[in-house]
């Protein structure tokens, strides 16, 4: 199998400030292989890129119309950004033979002599209707790529875990990743069957970096030490704390820090918890801004996600929230309608 390119370089200017940053996204009408997507979460590679994935990407088609691929990357040098394409120009992960597809939800890297490893938390999806939004959710899954110093990401593999279920009580693991050392902290959020507003409890597993895959070899924090049932594993923040399905969890001088958005689609406060280790609990949620969607004019704000490396200033957190539409129409109309924007938050103290 062909592996994956990258397109000619996009010329980004120069972005030293969030609004340099967010004037390139609103101005920049992109190229038949990257035209708008969601999600956007980050990692830095050891070689200075800045490497991002993206869910629902969407891609020019045959016959000049546009299609929606599941899944995409970028990859950002200084001054230049260029798309990972898979040799069908379909999704990067691909999709299963069945047609369930995969959102990315997190990014965590490692760095290894020459190469980075960089994991992918992910989760199924596949089509209950009609609809532009008419998705259902089936599990957790995990992809591995490898990154050559300068080169071009490459997938080595993606592994479903567990079984295919739509049961929103099962955490979704991967929500939000991050590495200390050779372990990979995995958050998994989960919420009551019934509910279908409201917040997702938080939970975390974490496992040695190259065992990524291997999901015999996670273990799970019951509050007090790491147990392998994964039914032992303590919630970090209960449902009722509100954060969506897919955060952001980092680490900075010895503190961690959640962040997320609370009522995700009909909600507005942007929040930030935080502890004193990996594994919680997390406390002191502090509202440090408003992204509300607008019902008059069908914009949706939702994920939240943090990039610390992302144009570091001390005490604050780049922060990027996806935008969309609820009129699929406008968005492939003006797919700058369908990108991440980004403020500059404070970290609690």
């Amino acid at each position: 199998m062909a592996g994956a390119s990258q397109t000619r370089c996009l010329p980004t200017g120069r972005i030293e400030t969030v609004a340099q940053l967010n004037r390139f996204v609103d101005t920049v009408r992109g190229g038949p292989d990257f035209a708008g997507g969601d999600v956007g979460a980050s990692a830095r590679l050891q070689d200075g890129r800045d490497l991002y994935v993206f869910g629902d990407t969407l891609r020019a088609a045959a016959g000049g119309t546009t299609q929606f691929v599941r899944n995409s990357m970028l990859v950002f040098a200084p001054g230049c950004a260029q798309v990972v394409l898979p040799a069908g120009r379909g999704a990067l992960v691909p999709d299963r033979s069945d047609g369930v597809g995969y959102w990315p939800m997190s990014v965590a890297r490692v760095e290894r002599p020459g190469y980075d490893l960089v994991g992918v938390g992910l989760q199924r999806v596949h089509r209950v209707g009609s609809g532009a939004f008419d998705f259902e959710a089936l599990g957790p899954a995990a992809a591995v790529f490898l990154v050559p110093r300068g080169g071009v990401p490459q997938l080595l593999g993606v592994r479903d875990l567990g079984p295919d279920s739509p049961d929103t009580t099962r955490p979704m693991w991967g929500a939000a990743a991050l590495v200390e050392g050779e372990w990979v902290y995995l958050y998994g959020t989960a919420r009551p069957q019934e509910a279908t507003t409201g917040g997702f409890s938080l939970r975390v597993a974490r496992v040695r970096v190259d065992d990524l895959l291997d999901t015999g070899r996670w273990r799970y924090w019951d509050g007090t030490r790491w147990r392998r049932d994964a039914a032992t594993a303590k919630e970090l923040l209960p449902p009722g704390e509100g954060v969506s399905q897919t955060l952001s969890v980092f680490g900075r001088d010895g503190r961690w820090y959640a962040v997320s958005k609370r009522g995700e689609f009909v909600g507005s406060d942007l929040v930030v918890w935080t502890a004193t280790s990996p594994t919680g609990p997390f406390g002191g949620a502090t509202v440090v801004a408003h992204i509300p969607s607008e019902a008059a004019t069908g914009t949706l704000r939702y994920m939240p996600l943090a990039h610390p490396d992302l144009l570091p200033v001390p005490g604050t957190v780049v922060v990027g929230y996806s935008e969309n539409n609820t009129d699929v129409a406008r968005v492939i109309d003006d797919p700058r309608r369908y990108r991440p924007r980004f403020l500059r938050v404070p970290l609690p103290r």
